[in-house]
């Protein structure tokens, strides 16, 4: 019932994106057969008056019909350039996450359910909430801290919205079974392992307390960093389903106008902005993923406070060295190491040439020489740089892409406060001193120390993995003379997943169709 439940959805979900116009806005002028004739029927049944709205008006309509679900899907893939492409992408990345209110009984019976606790019994004042996502919606209220009133701000999860997103996680799940079945050139995305990285993203986003956890995190890396910082959690009042912040008196950073009236250096903000960023990525691997200006408030003294962190990225020390190294290579124009660095990572296979990739590197490092530096874009050069290693099979690594995506809305936010802004002069030290420190003798050094650090866990773990050894040379042996065999429980699993497979397809495939004909017939 659920495969004809999810297949329903779907077609509904394609309905109101071929209404609203959003299938027409896509580029089908390159596409050709079946593709081509569904562009052409959709642009027919398209709302005459969406067809008068840009692309990016048209997916906020949809997804706003559609509901908090899509909403989110539309900003995780915001997030997936390599599946939905860049200009796709920077559409999603503007819906406003902007949804109806719930009611305030609902919220304080949420927060009442999730801490344990009668609102009144945590709360001095609870008032009625200013501002809603597809996820939570964020309420002003008061806590006495020893006898003096604070300010707080209380996020409660959506009622029933985890209900919701599993009904609509089931249409994911079959749209991307049906594309990686009946879409041979679409394998390549992955798009249900892109489709499974969107349950996971989303369960983390709708558990509060680890939003709050990632919050402290962050705090702790930057407690000592100028003109950064983010908002302190209140653990007491935090659980699954609400998370107490403090309040943040400050202008968001999309309201330039107000941020020069007050006096605000407009310039050293989106200095210090960029500055933030790269220290966290660089120096601590863990930075905020959602960094775009509604989620950023500019506080008396300059100080940049961010909020939102239900999205944040990780990245390894591996990957670290990746990208200083290859914003330092383009920098020095040392195309050849910033090839070696691909290959020494391991994001490009050995079978291809080193010498090709540097040639290819170079074609989008000169013509960066030619412009003023503050016109040089360093979240396009890393889009072109990703685009070229498409053509030398380096597998996507999401960790990378999120770190594109997040850098070119964080660009974008700082030309936005300084139209003369110039990335490289900027980043110079940030960039300058990780890799003066971590490329230089005392990273030589740290490097030594793990690789003893590393030696010694081996050393420890030699008697267990010697009898592993011994087991899997035993094993591989009995599989030698006896063959492989699946044990009956197996053997029968196995069936049953091919059977329910193909039966769900199957069945999926008629409702599609009976959808389809419903709908011609409606419209004749």
């Amino acid at each position: 019932m659920s495969s004809i439940g999810a297949a329903f959805r779907l077609v509904r979900a394609g309905w109101v994106l071929v209404r609203e116009g959003v299938v027409a806005a896509l580029p089908g002028d390159e596409l050709s057969g079946a593709p081509k004739f569904g562009w052409r029927v959709a642009r027919l049944l398209a709302r005459r008056r969406a067809l008068r709205h840009g692309r990016g008006d048209r997916l906020a309509r949809a997804v706003a019909r559609l509901g908090p679900s899509y909403v989110k899907l539309g900003q995780f893939l915001a997030t997936r350039p390599d599946v939905v492409g860049n200009d796709i992408a920077v559409d999603l990345a503007m819906l406003q996450d902007k949804m109806p209110t719930f009611p305030m009984a609902e919220a304080t019976a949420e927060a009442a359910a999730s801490l344990g606790r009668p609102v009144g019994d945590l709360y001095a004042s609870f008032g009625e909430a200013v501002a809603a996502a597809s996820i939570a919606q964020v309420h002003p209220a008061e806590v006495v801290y020893d006898g003096v009133p604070k300010k707080v701000a209380v996020k409660v999860i959506r009622p029933g919205v985890r209900r919701r997103f599993q009904h609509d996680l089931e249409s994911f799940f079959l749209a991307a079974r049906l594309q990686e079945k009946y879409i041979p050139s679409a394998r390549r995305l992955r798009p249900v392992e892109v489709t499974e990285t969107l349950a996971q993203t989303t369960k983390v986003e709708m558990d509060l307390r680890l939003e709050g956890a990632a919050l402290s995190e962050l705090g702790e890396n930057t407690k000592d960093d100028p003109g950064f910082r983010v908002p302190s959690v209140d653990w007491e009042r935090t659980g699954r389903d609400v998370l107490t912040l403090e309040w943040v008196d400050g202008i968001k950073m999309n309201d330039v106008a107000a941020l020069a009236a007050a006096g605000h250096d407009l310039k050293a903000i989106a200095a210090n902005l960029i500055q933030s960023f790269l220290r966290h990525t660089l120096r601590d691997g863990f930075f905020h993923a959602d960094m775009h200006p509604g989620n950023l408030f500019v506080e008396a003294d300059g100080t940049i406070v961010a909020v939102d962190l239900g999205i944040a990225g990780r990245l390894g020390k591996k990957e670290r060295r990746f990208l200083a190294e290859i914003l330092y290579g383009f920098i020095t124009r040392d195309y050849l190491r910033v090839a070696e660095v691909h290959f020494e990572a391991g994001y490009v296979p050995a079978k291809h040439d080193v010498a090709a990739f540097a040639q290819a590197i170079r074609a989008i490092g000169e013509p960066i020489h030619g412009q003023p530096a503050e016109t040089i874009s360093m979240a396009r050069l890393l889009t072109l740089l990703f685009e070229v290693t498409e053509l030398f099979d380096m597998q996507t690594r999401p960790e990378l892409i999120l770190l594109q995506k997040t850098m070119v809305v964080v660009e974008g936010v700082a030309r936005t406060l300084d139209p003369a802004f110039n990335m490289w002069k900027t980043s110079e030290p940030v960039v300058g001193d990780w890799i003066r420190g971590n490329l230089g003798p005392k990273g030589l050094l740290t490097d030594a120390r793990d690789g003893v650090h590393a030696l010694v866990s081996l050393a420890r773990q030699a008697p267990d993995l010697a009898a592993r050894a011994e087991r899997l040379s035993r094993e591989v042996d009995a599989m030698a003379e006896h063959g492989l065999r699946f044990d009956a429980a197996t053997a029968e699993a196995i069936g049953k997943a091919e059977a329910r497979h193909s039966r769900s397809g199957r069945l999926a495939l008629w409702v599609i169709a009976a959808a389809l004909v419903w709908i011609a017939w409606k419209l004749v």
